[in-house]
Protein backbone atom coordinates (compact mmCIF):
# COMPACT_ATOMS: atom_id res chain seq x y z
CA UNK A 1 0.00 0.00 0.00
CA UNK A 2 1.78 3.16 -1.00
CA UNK A 3 0.27 5.40 1.71
CA UNK A 4 1.37 3.08 4.26
CA UNK A 5 4.88 2.85 2.96
CA UNK A 6 4.76 6.73 2.82
CA UNK A 7 3.76 6.79 6.44
CA UNK A 8 6.22 4.38 7.75
CA UNK A 9 9.25 5.08 6.05
CA UNK A 10 8.82 2.38 2.86
CA UNK A 11 9.74 3.40 -0.40
CA UNK A 12 6.00 3.58 -2.20
CA UNK A 13 5.58 2.28 -5.30
CA UNK A 14 4.35 5.63 -6.56
CA UNK A 15 3.30 9.25 -4.83
CA UNK A 16 -0.04 8.43 -2.49
CA UNK A 17 -2.75 10.82 -2.59
CA UNK A 18 -5.58 11.01 -1.07
CA UNK A 19 -7.54 14.67 -0.28
CA UNK A 20 -9.60 15.35 2.52
CA UNK A 21 -13.62 15.60 1.48
CA UNK A 22 -12.41 13.68 -1.64
CA UNK A 23 -16.47 11.97 -1.05
CA UNK A 24 -18.50 14.95 -0.98
CA UNK A 25 -20.34 17.25 -3.25
CA UNK A 26 -17.94 18.10 -5.37
CA UNK A 27 -18.94 14.20 -7.63
CA UNK A 28 -22.03 14.09 -9.05
CA UNK A 29 -22.84 10.67 -7.94
CA UNK A 30 -22.43 11.72 -4.48
CA UNK A 31 -24.91 14.32 -5.32
CA UNK A 32 -27.39 12.15 -6.68
CA UNK A 33 -27.30 9.63 -3.95
CA UNK A 34 -27.38 12.14 -1.00
CA UNK A 35 -30.32 13.66 -2.50
CA UNK A 36 -33.13 13.75 -0.01
CA UNK A 37 -30.77 12.40 2.89
CA UNK A 38 -29.51 14.59 5.43
CA UNK A 39 -26.33 14.35 6.34
CA UNK A 40 -26.51 12.35 9.88
CA UNK A 41 -28.72 10.43 8.42
CA UNK A 42 -26.31 8.88 5.50
CA UNK A 43 -23.28 8.19 8.31
CA UNK A 44 -25.31 5.82 10.07
CA UNK A 45 -27.07 3.60 6.84
CA UNK A 46 -24.11 1.20 6.18
CA UNK A 47 -24.37 0.21 2.42
CA UNK A 48 -24.79 4.41 1.73
CA UNK A 49 -21.58 4.92 3.63
CA UNK A 50 -19.73 2.25 1.63
CA UNK A 51 -21.30 3.64 -1.22
CA UNK A 52 -20.06 6.90 -1.06
CA UNK A 53 -16.59 6.04 0.25
CA UNK A 54 -15.76 4.08 -2.56
CA UNK A 55 -17.43 6.86 -5.29
CA UNK A 56 -13.80 8.62 -5.70
CA UNK A 57 -11.87 5.72 -5.56
CA UNK A 58 -13.47 4.35 -8.64
CA UNK A 59 -13.66 7.79 -9.90
CA UNK A 60 -10.48 9.31 -9.21
CA UNK A 61 -8.20 6.48 -8.37
CA UNK A 62 -6.84 8.03 -5.14
CA UNK A 63 -4.44 5.57 -2.89
CA UNK A 64 -6.62 5.91 -0.10
CA UNK A 65 -10.48 5.89 0.99
CA UNK A 66 -11.58 7.94 3.82
CA UNK A 67 -14.60 6.80 5.39
CA UNK A 68 -17.58 8.90 4.63
CA UNK A 69 -18.82 10.25 8.27
CA UNK A 70 -18.80 13.62 9.86
CA UNK A 71 -17.02 14.45 13.28
CA UNK A 72 -19.74 14.53 15.04
CA UNK A 73 -21.31 11.19 13.82
CA UNK A 74 -19.70 9.40 17.37
CA UNK A 75 -21.22 12.62 19.66
CA UNK A 76 -25.30 11.28 17.61
CA UNK A 77 -24.51 8.12 18.28
CA UNK A 78 -23.56 8.93 21.91
CA UNK A 79 -26.87 10.48 22.83
CA UNK A 80 -26.41 14.44 22.33
CA UNK A 81 -29.15 16.10 20.17
CA UNK A 82 -27.58 17.51 17.67
CA UNK A 83 -27.65 18.22 13.83
CA UNK A 84 -25.89 19.26 10.95
CA UNK A 85 -27.48 22.49 9.20
CA UNK A 86 -26.88 22.50 5.49
CA UNK A 87 -24.93 26.24 4.91
CA UNK A 88 -24.05 26.26 8.91
CA UNK A 89 -22.80 23.04 9.86
CA UNK A 90 -22.66 21.07 12.98
CA UNK A 91 -25.60 22.87 15.80
CA UNK A 92 -25.53 21.48 19.42
CA UNK A 93 -29.73 21.59 20.57
CA UNK A 94 -28.12 22.18 24.20
CA UNK A 95 -24.64 23.54 24.94
CA UNK A 96 -22.46 21.99 27.14
CA UNK A 97 -21.32 25.17 29.48
CA UNK A 98 -21.58 23.78 33.29
CA UNK A 99 -20.46 21.23 35.54
CA UNK A 100 -24.14 19.80 35.80
CA UNK A 101 -24.04 19.69 31.96
CA UNK A 102 -20.56 18.47 31.85
CA UNK A 103 -22.17 15.49 34.96
CA UNK A 104 -24.33 14.30 32.41
CA UNK A 105 -22.17 14.08 29.24
CA UNK A 106 -23.40 10.18 27.86
CA UNK A 107 -20.56 7.56 26.96
CA UNK A 108 -20.51 5.67 23.58
CA UNK A 109 -21.43 2.22 23.64
CA UNK A 110 -19.73 1.10 20.23
CA UNK A 111 -22.58 -1.02 19.13
CA UNK A 112 -24.62 2.37 18.19
CA UNK A 113 -22.34 2.81 15.59
CA UNK A 114 -22.59 -0.61 14.01
CA UNK A 115 -23.54 1.29 10.77
CA UNK A 116 -20.17 2.97 10.47
CA UNK A 117 -18.25 -1.09 11.35
CA UNK A 118 -20.44 -2.89 9.24
CA UNK A 119 -19.63 -0.20 6.34
CA UNK A 120 -16.23 -0.58 6.80
CA UNK A 121 -16.75 -4.22 6.40
CA UNK A 122 -18.04 -3.62 2.72
CA UNK A 123 -15.56 -1.57 1.90
CA UNK A 124 -12.89 -3.55 2.85
CA UNK A 125 -14.79 -6.18 0.54
CA UNK A 126 -14.64 -4.18 -2.40
CA UNK A 127 -11.14 -1.76 -2.05
CA UNK A 128 -8.17 -2.97 -4.00
CA UNK A 129 -5.67 -4.44 -1.59
CA UNK A 130 -3.19 -1.63 -2.57
CA UNK A 131 -5.06 0.56 -1.62
CA UNK A 132 -5.97 2.00 2.08
CA UNK A 133 -9.03 2.91 4.33
CA UNK A 134 -8.84 5.86 6.56
CA UNK A 135 -10.67 6.21 9.89
CA UNK A 136 -10.79 9.03 11.36
CA UNK A 137 -12.62 11.17 14.43
CA UNK A 138 -12.79 14.70 15.99
CA UNK A 139 -9.76 15.62 18.24
CA UNK A 140 -10.97 16.42 21.61
CA UNK A 141 -10.79 20.14 21.49
CA UNK A 142 -12.88 20.56 17.98
CA UNK A 143 -15.15 18.47 19.54
CA UNK A 144 -15.35 20.55 22.83
CA UNK A 145 -15.79 23.65 20.67
CA UNK A 146 -18.90 22.67 19.31
CA UNK A 147 -20.77 21.43 22.48
CA UNK A 148 -19.66 24.63 23.96
CA UNK A 149 -20.34 27.05 21.62
CA UNK A 150 -23.21 25.42 20.29
CA UNK A 151 -22.24 25.17 16.67
CA UNK A 152 -19.20 26.69 14.16
CA UNK A 153 -17.66 29.85 16.28
CA UNK A 154 -15.19 32.25 14.70
CA UNK A 155 -13.76 33.59 18.05
CA UNK A 156 -14.11 30.16 20.14
CA UNK A 157 -14.92 33.08 23.22
CA UNK A 158 -16.89 30.27 25.28
CA UNK A 159 -14.29 27.25 25.16
CA UNK A 160 -11.62 29.35 25.68
CA UNK A 161 -13.43 30.95 28.16
CA UNK A 162 -14.16 27.32 30.06
CA UNK A 163 -11.03 26.59 29.47
CA UNK A 164 -9.06 29.37 31.05
CA UNK A 165 -10.93 29.73 34.08
CA UNK A 166 -12.32 26.40 34.78
CA UNK A 167 -9.37 24.45 33.70
CA UNK A 168 -10.63 21.24 36.30
CA UNK A 169 -14.30 20.90 34.85
CA UNK A 170 -12.26 21.58 31.20
CA UNK A 171 -10.03 18.77 31.87
CA UNK A 172 -13.25 16.94 33.01
CA UNK A 173 -14.83 17.91 30.42
CA UNK A 174 -12.18 16.99 27.49
CA UNK A 175 -11.60 13.66 29.01
CA UNK A 176 -15.14 12.77 28.64
CA UNK A 177 -14.64 13.77 25.06
CA UNK A 178 -11.54 11.86 24.55
CA UNK A 179 -13.36 8.73 25.84
CA UNK A 180 -16.09 8.91 23.14
CA UNK A 181 -13.44 9.59 20.43
CA UNK A 182 -11.60 6.60 21.80
CA UNK A 183 -14.17 4.32 21.56
CA UNK A 184 -15.13 5.20 18.26
CA UNK A 185 -11.44 4.92 16.54
CA UNK A 186 -11.07 1.77 18.45
CA UNK A 187 -14.46 0.54 17.12
CA UNK A 188 -13.13 1.04 13.43
CA UNK A 189 -9.97 -0.11 14.20
CA UNK A 190 -11.41 -3.47 15.13
CA UNK A 191 -13.31 -3.22 12.06
CA UNK A 192 -10.38 -3.56 9.87
CA UNK A 193 -9.50 0.37 9.01
CA UNK A 194 -5.50 0.41 7.80
CA UNK A 195 -4.98 4.09 9.21
CA UNK A 196 -6.67 7.01 11.36
CA UNK A 197 -6.45 10.73 11.19
CA UNK A 198 -7.70 12.98 14.12
CA UNK A 199 -8.91 15.99 12.88
CA UNK A 200 -8.29 18.51 15.46
CA UNK A 201 -9.35 21.13 13.31
CA UNK A 202 -9.99 24.24 15.37
CA UNK A 203 -6.86 23.95 17.51
CA UNK A 204 -4.95 26.87 15.05
CA UNK A 205 -7.66 29.45 17.39
CA UNK A 206 -5.27 28.77 20.45
CA UNK A 207 -1.78 29.86 20.81
CA UNK A 208 1.49 27.01 21.36
CA UNK A 209 1.21 27.36 25.55
CA UNK A 210 -2.72 27.35 26.03
CA UNK A 211 -2.52 23.79 22.65
CA UNK A 212 0.54 22.42 25.59
CA UNK A 213 -1.62 22.95 28.57
CA UNK A 214 -4.80 22.23 28.28
CA UNK A 215 -5.30 20.22 24.98
CA UNK A 216 -2.54 18.29 23.96
CA UNK A 217 -2.68 15.90 27.29
CA UNK A 218 -5.95 15.16 26.10
CA UNK A 219 -5.16 13.98 22.29
CA UNK A 220 -2.01 12.67 23.63
CA UNK A 221 -4.30 10.20 25.33
CA UNK A 222 -6.27 9.44 22.41
CA UNK A 223 -3.20 8.89 20.59
CA UNK A 224 -2.01 5.95 23.28
CA UNK A 225 -4.93 4.47 23.47
CA UNK A 226 -4.99 3.44 19.66
CA UNK A 227 -1.29 3.01 19.39
CA UNK A 228 -1.75 -0.84 19.96
CA UNK A 229 -2.79 -1.15 16.65
CA UNK A 230 0.36 -0.21 15.04
CA UNK A 231 -1.43 1.25 11.66
CA UNK A 232 -0.32 4.85 10.99
CA UNK A 233 -1.97 7.70 13.10
CA UNK A 234 -1.83 11.32 10.89
CA UNK A 235 -3.06 14.08 13.04
CA UNK A 236 -4.07 17.13 11.37
CA UNK A 237 -5.40 20.72 12.41
CA UNK A 238 -6.08 24.31 10.34
CA UNK A 239 -3.88 27.03 10.84
CA UNK A 240 -1.38 25.25 13.02
CA UNK A 241 1.87 25.98 12.05
CA UNK A 242 3.11 27.53 15.48
CA UNK A 243 2.07 23.99 16.70
CA UNK A 244 3.23 21.34 14.58
CA UNK A 245 6.12 20.08 16.87
CA UNK A 246 3.36 20.37 19.54
CA UNK A 247 0.95 18.11 17.61
CA UNK A 248 3.64 15.51 16.76
CA UNK A 249 4.55 15.14 20.05
CA UNK A 250 1.59 14.08 21.37
CA UNK A 251 1.90 10.91 19.35
CA UNK A 252 1.72 10.35 15.28
CA UNK A 253 3.42 8.67 12.14
CA UNK A 254 2.33 11.71 10.18
CA UNK A 255 1.82 15.35 10.59
CA UNK A 256 -1.28 16.95 8.27
CA UNK A 257 0.04 20.36 7.26
CA UNK A 258 -2.62 22.75 5.36
CA UNK A 259 -1.03 25.34 2.56
CA UNK A 260 0.33 27.92 4.66
CA UNK A 261 3.44 26.58 5.22
CA UNK A 262 6.16 24.84 2.87
CA UNK A 263 6.25 20.81 3.61
CA UNK A 264 9.96 21.26 3.87
CA UNK A 265 9.70 24.13 6.45
CA UNK A 266 6.74 21.59 8.04
CA UNK A 267 9.14 19.17 7.95
CA UNK A 268 11.77 20.86 9.56
CA UNK A 269 9.64 22.18 12.54
CA UNK A 270 8.44 19.18 13.56
CA UNK A 271 12.52 17.95 13.47
CA UNK A 272 11.76 15.37 10.57
CA UNK A 273 10.30 13.21 12.72
CA UNK A 274 7.43 11.95 10.84
CA UNK A 275 5.83 11.83 7.59
CA UNK A 276 4.29 14.95 6.22
CA UNK A 277 0.64 15.40 4.29
CA UNK A 278 -0.46 17.72 1.87
CA UNK A 279 -0.51 20.64 0.89
CA UNK A 280 -1.97 21.98 -2.11
CA UNK A 281 -4.43 25.01 -1.62
CA UNK A 282 -7.90 24.00 -2.28
CA UNK A 283 -8.48 27.01 -4.53
CA UNK A 284 -5.96 25.61 -7.19
CA UNK A 285 -8.13 23.17 -8.20
CA UNK A 286 -10.72 25.85 -9.37
CA UNK A 287 -7.94 27.90 -10.92
CA UNK A 288 -9.32 26.02 -14.22
CA UNK A 289 -5.69 26.38 -16.11
CA UNK A 290 -3.65 22.96 -16.43
CA UNK A 291 -0.56 24.90 -16.54
CA UNK A 292 -1.13 26.19 -13.36
CA UNK A 293 -2.45 22.51 -12.03
CA UNK A 294 0.64 21.15 -12.89
CA UNK A 295 3.08 23.89 -11.80
CA UNK A 296 1.34 24.23 -8.11
CA UNK A 297 1.70 20.05 -7.68
CA UNK A 298 5.59 19.98 -8.63
CA UNK A 299 6.03 22.89 -6.41
CA UNK A 300 4.45 21.02 -3.58
CA UNK A 301 6.05 17.43 -4.60
CA UNK A 302 9.48 19.22 -4.79
CA UNK A 303 8.91 20.50 -1.20
CA UNK A 304 7.98 17.03 -0.17
CA UNK A 305 11.05 15.50 -1.69
CA UNK A 306 13.33 18.33 0.28
CA UNK A 307 11.72 17.09 3.39
CA UNK A 308 12.22 13.39 2.59
CA UNK A 309 15.85 14.48 1.67
CA UNK A 310 16.53 16.26 4.62
CA UNK A 311 15.02 13.16 6.95
CA UNK A 312 11.47 13.09 6.69
CA UNK A 313 9.96 9.59 6.58
CA UNK A 314 7.69 10.38 3.33
CA UNK A 315 5.58 12.34 1.90
CA UNK A 316 1.59 11.60 1.87
CA UNK A 317 0.10 14.44 -1.45
CA UNK A 318 -3.36 15.79 -0.35
CA UNK A 319 -4.89 19.11 0.04
CA UNK A 320 -4.06 21.53 2.88
CA UNK A 321 -7.76 21.49 3.67
CA UNK A 322 -10.59 19.70 2.26
CA UNK A 323 -12.19 19.60 -1.23
CA UNK A 324 -14.36 22.58 -2.06
CA UNK A 325 -18.36 21.82 -3.30
CA UNK A 326 -17.66 23.78 -6.60
CA UNK A 327 -14.75 21.69 -7.52
CA UNK A 328 -15.01 20.25 -11.29
CA UNK A 329 -14.55 16.45 -10.44
CA UNK A 330 -12.58 15.98 -13.30
CA UNK A 331 -9.71 18.66 -12.53
CA UNK A 332 -9.62 16.14 -8.89
CA UNK A 333 -9.01 13.47 -11.59
CA UNK A 334 -6.33 15.29 -13.69
CA UNK A 335 -4.54 16.27 -10.16
CA UNK A 336 -4.46 12.37 -9.63
CA UNK A 337 -2.56 11.65 -13.08
CA UNK A 338 -0.44 14.21 -12.78
CA UNK A 339 1.09 12.94 -8.81
CA UNK A 340 1.11 9.73 -9.99
CA UNK A 341 2.87 10.12 -13.47
CA UNK A 342 6.07 12.35 -11.48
Amino acid sequence: MPLIAAATGGTPSRRPVWFMRQAGRSLPEYREIRAGRGMLESCFEAELVAEITMQPVRRHDTDAAILFSDIVVPLRAAGIDLDIVAGTGPVIASPIRTAADVAKMPRLDPSSVGAVTSAIGMIIDELPDEKSLIGFAGAPFTLASYLIEGGPSRTYERTKAMMLAEPELWNTFMGRIADITITFLRAQLDAGVDALQLFDSWAGALSKAQYEEYVAPHSARVMAEVAEYGVPRIHFGVNTGELLSSMTDVGTEVIGVDWRLPLDEAAARVGHRVAVQGNLDPTVLLAGDDAVLEREIDRVVAAGERAIAAGAPGHIFNLGHGVMPNTDAGVITRAVELIHAL
